[in-house]
């Protein structure tokens, strides 16, 4: 007697998590469901951090993401992750990723809060663009990978507390239910919730949203993490995507200065301007309200632009010439350290349903991510993922299920109000009494959008916590 084929996973996402997973799922059947817009792994200008120098070692990089994270990560994930970048580097190579080399071999360099050069690029500043691209062309040319694009999921569908499949919507308004042996979530963070972001419009939580409506349980939804370098002057700050100023520039020697051209971050930490993102992003809060902030990379040596052709481009777009005027600069929602709970191999608090990537939060970032582990997150915990749903047992069922709906979203106005209610309450510095005020304003909205429920999320954690921790600052603490 043949035995059933075991039901597909369904992955949501297609960023280099989602695609991690499809392609170390092989060769279990794969539907890999993509909504067409570009999310934050093609945005990524930093690179992948791994302990690949002479003189460098997993202890030390391990040593610096606790020290980035308050040191409210886990510890023995950040080992095993840390621990796993080498072969992950050497993995996205046989996937066809061709990362920068110099005369020694893979080029290699340093960003905020990291004691050693240990970050690989592709492209120059073009990295998570050139790891997309590698492992999307092997995923649509591989055969147990069904790519379905322009579908929106609104739905998890149930048996029991088990999570059963996703119910989708495709661009012409067909709705269609599709059965799976398991689900991962793999859709991004919320940085489109705040009113400035380096995110995408669609980076606003809906995999989280999908999650807390099931019943998921999440953890340390509180930590928002804030770049400091985004390019300021750019539209009024109502929630379009921010070019970032990749910090790996100041890796290179560029610095920050304040209006008077004084050094921003002289005294304020022995990092200076390579101090970890969240002490940075709140030095740039607190001198903005003197005057402008730049990054000033007038200084650098020439042919510096060849490591660095997004900043270029963004800086000339917009008027300005980086070989002689000083880049301007503000703090903006960046990457979301809290999430959908989650052990190291994705899985979550609801039997067949797993996450990967920013959407969920596994301890190994902390209260603050350091600077380009996301993208070797996104990787190791991926091909874990991958492995394990690859030889994970599945079970079909007759049962009925039932769908539980993401719901309707916010009208354009009441978005833009959240977006700004948020930045003002929950950006880099927050008080009391703005959070207090802002939840009851979310609370009094949940009914209105899911965008809503899942601020009224972040807002009350945010308040839980009196004291400051990480990328969670409490001016009143």
């Amino acid at each position: 007697m043949t035995r059933p084929a075991s039901p597909p996973v369904v992955v949501v996402g297609a960023g280099v998590a989602g695609l991690s997973v499809a392609l170390s799922a092989a060769p279990r059947e794969v539907i890999l469901l993509d909504p067409g817009e570009a999310g934050s792994s093609r945005l990524a200008q930093g690179g992948i951090a791994a302990a690949l120098a002479a003189g460098d070692s997993v202890r030390a990089h391990v040593a610096d993401t606790l020290q980035a994270g308050a040191f409210h990560n886990d510890e023995a994930l950040a080992w095993s992750v840390l621990g796993a970048a080498p072969d992950a580097v050497a993995w996205l190579q046989i996937m066809g990723v061709a990362f920068d080399r110099d005369d020694r071999g893979l080029q290699l360099g340093r960003e905020g809060g990291h004691g050693a050069h240990r970050i690989v690029h592709a492209g120059g500043d073009r990295t998570g663009e050139r790891v997309v691209a590698a492992l999307q062309g092997r995923a649509v040319r591989a055969g147990h990978v069904e790519w379905r694009t322009g579908v929106q999921v609104d739905g998890l569908l149930l048996r029991g507390r088990n999570v059963a499949g996703v119910q989708v919507r495709s661009a012409d308004g067909r709705v269609e239910t599709i059965e799976a042996g398991a689900v991962v979530l793999a859709t991004g963070g919320l940085g489109a919730l705040f009113q400035r972001t380096t995110n995408t419009g669609t980076t606003s939580g809906s995999g989280l949203a999908l999650a807390m409506a099931a019943g998921a349980r999440t953890r340390d939804l509180e930590f928002v993490q804030f770049h400091p370098t985004a390019f300021d002057g750019v539209g009024d700050g109502d929630g379009a995507r921010l070019p970032l100023i990749t910090e790996a520039l100041r890796g290179a020697g560029a610095r920050l200065i304040d209006h008077r051209s004084r050094s921003l971050m002289r005294g304020h930490h022995p990092l200076g301007d390579l101090a970890p993102r969240d002490v940075v992003s709140r030095r740039v809060w607190d001198a903005r309200r003197d005057g402008p902030v730049w990054v000033d990379a007038t200084g650098l040596r020439s042919g510096w632009e060849r490591a660095f052709p997004t900043v270029v481009e963004t800086c000339r777009a917009r008027g300005v010439d980086p070989y002689t005027q000083p880049i301007p600069i503000t703090a903006a929602a960046h990457f979301h350290m809290g999430g959908i709970a989650t052990d190291p191999l994705g899985r979550t608090s609801l039997p067949n349903l797993h996450a990967v990537g920013e959407v969920t939060c596994n301890g190994l970032h902390g209260a603050n991510r350091l600077a380009s582990n996301s993208l070797l997150e996104a990787v190791v915990c991926g091909r874990w993922l991958g492995a394990h749903l690859r030889l994970a047992p599945s079970r079909t069922s007759r049962d009925a299920f039932r769908a539980v709906a993401l719901g309707d979203g916010l009208e354009a106005g009441a978005l833009a109000a959240l977006r700004r209610r948020l930045w003002d309450a929950a950006g880099p510095v927050r008080t009391r009494a703005a959070l207090s005020a802002a939840v009851r304003e979310m609370k009094a909205m949940a009914a209105s959008g899911w965008q809503a429920r899942v601020a009224h999320a972040v807002l009350q954690a945010a308040l839980l916590r009196p004291a400051s921790l990480g990328a969670h600052w409490r001016a009143d603490a």
